[in-house]
């Protein structure tokens, strides 16, 4: 397809070109955005700090045809990050969203906390989603979607931790029947489908939203990668035991891992359970390499799925007119500060993959160094749909990085973490205990600016962090309290104020006090 261009010009910055796929007849674009879940950017070959035996071979053929995003900060965890990607909004503008009993169930009406796929349903695309639900009881077929295969989970909270095998899936709003076989096959094979042409009006352009539930917990390969790298090993993090220098109050009590009898970390018993779907009987004594082995080998299949629909796009010739954005709704941390899991604002625990590509329209093989944000997402998508944004947004459309990889970029990227809130539930900060996730973590806000990351835990005198991604990429020197960095520090602290407040969010006004 032979793109036109049109000039996009930025206050204070030069002109840049930007792909107008509307002039001169050009069709709509398809979107298709394929999305991991609990997926670490370590675990992509193609990312530096990926352990040097893992393989993405197609993973990391989509960033040579595309562009690779270094520092994505998409979600904190499963739900607010797929609310993010539903309505372009952090956790505390989504209103109305809340969880309810039995976990993972949650609600919300769906006529104040608007899906954007429902706009461009209206506005000629058809639209799919195949896969994990995680954004309330209602997974929107009929109003967001025109297909969908879909593992419900906050709707079926009985059959949630079934993440690998025997899902209960429903075809198109009908009753759920279980689906035997491996999920991610599963989802692939509906997903390839769907691309030639299964279950749509091949006169529309499409936009499908792939949601796998690899590699969550438990982290279960397909039988065919059991024997995947053998021997391998990781290092151990220099933070993975508690004392930790400079870090909050609630870092010193994360201890996921305990020195084993030959010296590797091996999971704590306490921290056993912890996870969906952990076997107690089976993971008791299970050193961190063991563990990073088996949840690289479950990322194979992952691999392998994202190879499959992309050569379903090939095999169709639709390659050139679909918009391919790869990512996850948040990273993992495999032992580093302490943790299995994502949640902290540590880029080992929240930091994801994000690759996008579009042959013959963006550049290939290109990688952006420039912090973003899973807000971002939604308002990029509009934008290459031709498509005016429904309603504010907190994010900003990614084009000109696209474009330009190392253009400027005038945008803070900000990573707000409410726990289990959203909505008005967010407008005040609650007091502990009543800022604190399940898992121990307390409310935060985060900015990454450049080569900066800031975290101001939102609880009063708590510690404020600031570290220097360059030089410590796995930020164990809390760089705040050194006098030589006060300036850049008050310029952080004010830019996550001036942030939230730009995105609506009430509780700036009275955030707790720092410490002095």
């Amino acid at each position: 397809m032979k793109t036109l261009l049109r000039w996009l010009c930025i206050p204070g910055l030069v002109c840049l070109a930007q792909p107008d796929l509307h002039a001169a007849g050009a069709g709509k674009p398809n979107l298709l955005f394929i999305y991991t879940d609990d997926h670490s950017y370590r675990t992509l070959s193609c990312y530096e700090g990926a352990e040097p035996w893992a393989r993405t071979p197609n993973m990391d053929r989509l960033a040579a045809r595309g562009v690779r995003f270094t520092h994505a900060y998409i979600g904190t965890w499963c739900m607010p990050s797929r609310t993010t990607m539903l309505t372009g909004r952090h956790s505390y503008g989504v209103e109305t969203m809340r969880m309810k009993p039995p976990y993972p169930g949650a609600a919300y009406d769906p006529v104040k906390c608007r899906f954007w796929p429902s706009v461009i349903r209206r506005q000629g695309y058809h639209t799919a989603q195949i896969g994990k639900w995680h954004a309330g009881n209602d997974a929107g077929f009929g109003r967001d979607w025109d297909h969908q295969v879909v593992w419900n989970r906050p709707r079926h909270p009985d059959n949630a931790p079934n993440y690998y095998h025997d899902q209960l899936i429903s075809f198109n709003g009908g009753e759920p029947q279980v689906v035997r076989g491996y999920s991610t096959d599963n989802y692939t094979r509906w997903a390839v489908d769907y691309i030639k042409g299964s279950d749509r009006d091949a006169s529309k352009p499409w936009c499908l939203w792939l949601c796998y539930g690899g590699v969550h917990a438990p982290y279960t390969p397909a039988e065919r990668h059991l024997k995947d790298y053998p021997g391998a090993r990781v290092a151990t993090p220099a933070d993975i035991y508690p004392p930790r220098s400079g870090k909050p109050g609630y870092m010193q009590r994360m201890a996921a891992w305990e020195k084993g009898p030959e010296g590797e970390p091996v999971l704590s018993d306490k921290a056993i359970g912890s996870e969906v779907g952990d076997d107690i009987g089976r993971d008791r004594g299970r050193t961190l390499s063991e563990w990073s082995r088996q949840y690289h080998q479950a990322v194979r299949a992952l691999d392998e799925g994202v190879g499959r629909v992309l050569a379903a796009l090939e095999e169709t010739g639709q390659l050139a007119n679909t918009l391919v954005v790869l990512t996850a709704d948040q990273g993992y941390a495999w032992g580093h500060h302490g943790f299995r899991a994502k949640l902290a604002a540590y880029d080992a625990n929240i930091r994801s993959p994000l690759i996008i590509s579009m042959p013959g329209t963006l550049p290939e093989g290109r990688v952006c160094r420039t912090p973003v944000g899973g807000a971002d997402l939604p308002p990029t998508f509009f934008s290459f749909a031709g498509l005016e944004l429904p309603w504010e947004m907190h994010g900003h459309d990614l084009t000109p990085l696209l474009m330009n990889p190392d253009a400027a970029w005038p945008h803070t990227t900000m990573m707000p973490f409410t726990a289990d809130k959203f909505g008005a539930d967010c407008d005040a900060v609650p007091p502990p205990p009543g800022n604190l996730h399940k898992s121990g973590v307390p409310w935060y806000v985060m900015i990454v600016e450049g080569r900066h990351k800031y975290i101001r835990i939102l609880e009063a005198g708590e510690t404020e962090e600031l570290y220097d991604l360059q030089a410590d990429p796995e930020e164990l020197t809390n760089l705040a309290a050194r006098p030589e960095h006060s300036g850049l520090l008050r310029r952080l602290r004010d830019a996550a104020v001036a942030e939230l407040k730009r995105t609506g969010a009430k509780m700036a006004g009275s955030l707790p006090r720092v410490k002095e």
